[in-house]
């Protein structure tokens, strides 16, 4: 079989997030994060599972970039704990946590991996959710100062810069429906928490400007494809098209075009806020790209009761454990789309399966070929998506390891290595034998 080639220089990476490996929490003077407080709460992770421990990495981290190098990673996504840094949200930097990170950058260039750094991966101060959070327009203010602490510490090494993980997953799934951190559901509240974030992204950019740095900055997105249930039914596109703003499109909209998709304004109405003239300068501030973050498709018809007019259809196939239909052809799709509407240089920052009962063999592998089918049949999108045209520069799988998934704690495997929680040891994971081949031959 022939090997599918990628471009020279393409970027080959994994991902993680602080709050999801990083353990000791609450270490070397750290604030407490709206995620450490939700996770403490009575019934709102399965099995109470928290991140007190998750993988150890905060005190493991050396061992982990020399696993990563003997995978030959040449990237590694990781987040900054805001209150690891600003405890109470704004301040006095807290030195200790400023080292962490400090000794991680330094670490992976030591191993040859460059470092891709996401300042928000949803663990916003607790303090600053106690004074209103992302609803609060002062947090785009703190934002700003602590992306700027952080620019000033590490931008002399750190050369790929994120804003933010997913807004629409965490200022909806956590201010609206209130199933993640901070557990609020207020759904106006929701919206302006989104507005927010919108602001605190571009005064972001715009110190990281100010700044001179050599890098780049972008935002990553959290993207489904989103596929009608009949291609021949227009009221079936056009709910498909409508479910596609509201979950691609809502905050890339602003960012590029200076407006929120016109499904938005058309189902929120006066809820939604206004983008002034100002506002619409600060989101505008130009990105130098957009991560993508694809784990599967939505199939959408067209229904008047449906939120958006719009309900999802499940398909026959295969599922992970997550219940997220495998559909590699929507990766492809999405890179497309976004390629032709937003016409910037693109990321696949986070691509993925998660699975149960990982265990180690008899032999002391684990054999996750579900995994690697997964992996293999996703990039082969990717290389056709650089076929057709696509600015295609890099892919990070999630993830290095297996971790703290949120709200479902650590049932849910998405690592190439295992990490048992209880002994803290790393196994790779077939897919990490394979993925390290496909680095090596820039192919697969």
């Amino acid at each position: 079989m022939p090997v599918l080639r990628f471009p020279d220089g393409f970027l080959w990476g994994t991902a993680s997030a602080a709050y999801q490996i990083e353990g000791s929490p609450l270490a070397d003077g750290a604030g407490a994060s709206i995620w450490h407080e939700f996770a403490h709460r009575s019934g709102t992770i399965a099995a109470g599972d928290n991140g007190d421990v998750a993988c150890d990495h905060y005190r493991r981290y050396r061992q982990d970039v020399a696993l990563m190098r003997e995978l030959g990673l040449g990237a590694y996504r990781f987040s900054i704990a805001w209150p690891r840094l600003f405890p109470s949200g704004s301040g006095r930097v807290n030195a200790a946590g400023l080292a962490f990170y400090d000794r991680l950058v330094d670490a992976l260039l030591e191993a040859g991996i460059a470092p891709m750094a996401t300042l928000y991966h949803w663990d916003l101060p607790q303090a600053l959710e106690e004074q209103g959070g992302w609803t609060c327009p002062d947090t785009a203010d703190r934002f700003a100062d602590y992306a700027d602490g952080v620019f000033a510490a590490l931008a002399d090494r750190v050369r790929l810069w994120i804003t933010f993980n997913e807004p629409c997953m965490f200022t909806w799934m956590g201010y609206a429906v209130g199933a993640h951190a901070p557990g609020r559901s207020e759904f106006a509240q929701a919206l302006r928490a989104a507005h927010n974030v919108l602001r605190a992204h571009g005064y972001a950019v715009r110190r990281f400007r100010a700044r001179r740095h050599a890098g780049t900055i972008g935002i990553t997105l959290s993207v489904q494809a989103h596929v009608p249930a009949n291609a021949d039914d227009p009221d079936d596109v056009a709910a498909a098209a409508r479910s596609r703003a509201f979950n691609n499109e809502w905050f890339v909209d602003p960012i590029v075009f200076g407006t929120y998709p016109a499904a938005l304004r058309d189902q929120f109405g006066d809820l939604l806020p206004d983008i002034d003239e100002a506002d619409r300068a600060l989101f505008q501030t130009p990105v130098d790209f957009l991560g993508v973050n694809y784990y599967t498709r939505t199939i959408v018809h067209a229904d008047p009761s449906g939120f958006f007019e719009a309900r999802a259809c499940r398909a026959i196939g295969q599922y992970t454990a997550m219940d997220w239909e495998v559909y590699p052809a929507g990766l492809w799709l999405v890179l497309k789309q976004f390629h032709e509407r937003y016409g910037l240089p693109l990321y696949v920052t986070e691509n993925g399966a998660g699975f149960e009962d990982e265990t180690v063999g008899p032999h002391g592998r684990v054999e996750d070929v579900d995994r690697l089918r997964y992996l293999q049949s996703h990039l082969e999108m990717c290389h056709r998506a650089i076929a057709d045209g696509v600015d295609l520069r890099g892919y990070l799988l999630w993830s290095l390891m297996d971790n703290f998934e949120w709200s479902f704690g650590f049932a849910k495997r998405f690592g190439i290595v295992r990490c048992d929680f209880q002994t803290q040891q790393r196994t790779p994971k077939l897919s990490a034998l394979w993925y390290r081949r496909v680095i090596e031959e820039n192919g697969i």
